[in-house]
């Protein structure tokens, strides 16, 4: 019944986010704001809610590491599984904006993120915790990335998918079942994952690294791989860039300022592997034909997703 649910857990997450999103974005949109600002707040937002409603409940729950795993976890997918997937469907073309702008920022969450983990290494603490402090000042590089979108969306000249405009019930009814399947969905996954720690004798980071972070991480390849598939490269990277932006600066330090996190040091491979794949997103631009992620690219990232995974099994 604890996996049943665990399953049910994911699927009531990726449809409350998406139901939050649309009841949301509906009743917004009736009271005249603009298409762009729903864009970057409301499903913008949307999008990471299952990452950020798993985290807060382990966190709360006291199962740190879940919480720390999914977050790493699911930017690891994202650049492996989700991106590597997409570039073999079609090879991806990047942007000037997203080379020099959006990947350095990809990278740079991926860096602050080791440093705030690692109190042992850098302040000579006893202990390494990821403090509200540290969250305080992830959520402002989560202000600044905010700003930058903000002022690429204006000057761009495709105002993206309309907003369609719901009676106001459906509305209202949209948004308590997404709140509503937000939470139980993310109490049931939390509460499956630690049963499977158990169950198998494994640490729940492992299972934050591998089942919820792949979970979490559902809406994400699903738009990534559609897009591919219409060869539309900007939504396909852009989405995987954004989200791993998110995961750290936004869900991480949202967690950490409602409940600071322990980190075990153990984990630090994971956060030199966010850390490689960042850098190897923008080494691979540079490398043939430059500006592109090939198909040889993306299946590589999807063996060393499959290697990585199978020696994190084996060790445990």
């Amino acid at each position: 019944m604890t996996y049943f649910l665990f399953a049910v857990g994911i699927f009531l997450l990726i449809f409350g986010a998406n139901w939050l999103v649309d009841g949301a974005s509906s009743l917004a949109k009736r009271f005249n704001v603009s298409d762009l600002t729903i864009g970057l707040t409301i499903v913008a937002l949307g999008t990471s809610a299952p990452e950020m409603i798993v985290n807060l409940t382990a966190g709360i729950q006291g199962s740190t590491d879940m919480a720390i795993g999914n977050a790493i976890g699911s930017n690891i997918f994202n650049v492996m599984v989700i991106l590597g997937l997409s570039a073999v469907l079609n090879p991806i073309d990047v942007k000037h904006n997203t080379i020099w702008k959006e990947i350095p920022l990809c990278l740079l969450a991926a860096v602050v993120a080791w440093l705030v983990a690692n109190d042992t290494l850098f302040n000579g603490e006893a202990v390494s915790v990821i403090s509200r402090s540290e969250g305080l000042l992830m959520l402002c590089f989560f202000g600044i990335f905010m700003y930058y979108i903000t002022d690429v969306a204006r000057s761009d000249t495709d105002s993206g998918k309309p907003i369609a405009v719901l009676p106001l019930y459906q509305s209202i009814v949209y948004i308590l079942l997404g709140i509503g399947g937000l939470m139980v969905g993310g109490r049931w996954i939390v509460e499956g994952g630690i049963a499977m720690a158990r169950a198998f004798q494994v640490s729940e980071a492992v299972i934050g690294l591998t089942i919820i972070s792949a979970g979490t991480s559902l809406p994400e390849l699903a738009t990534s791989a559609v897009a591919a598939y219409k060869k539309n490269s900007d939504i396909a990277i852009g989405n995987v860039v954004g989200s791993n932006i998110m995961n750290i600066f936004l869900i991480l330090g949202t967690s950490a300022v409602v409940t600071p996190l322990p980190f075990n040091p153990a984990m630090n491979t994971e956060l030199l592997i966010n850390i490689g794949i960042s850098i190897a997103m923008f080494a691979f631009l540079f490398i043939g034909k430059g500006r592109r992620i090939d198909r040889w690219e993306g299946g590589m990232l999807l063996i060393i997703y499959i290697a990585y995974i199978s020696l994190l099994i084996y060790q445990q």
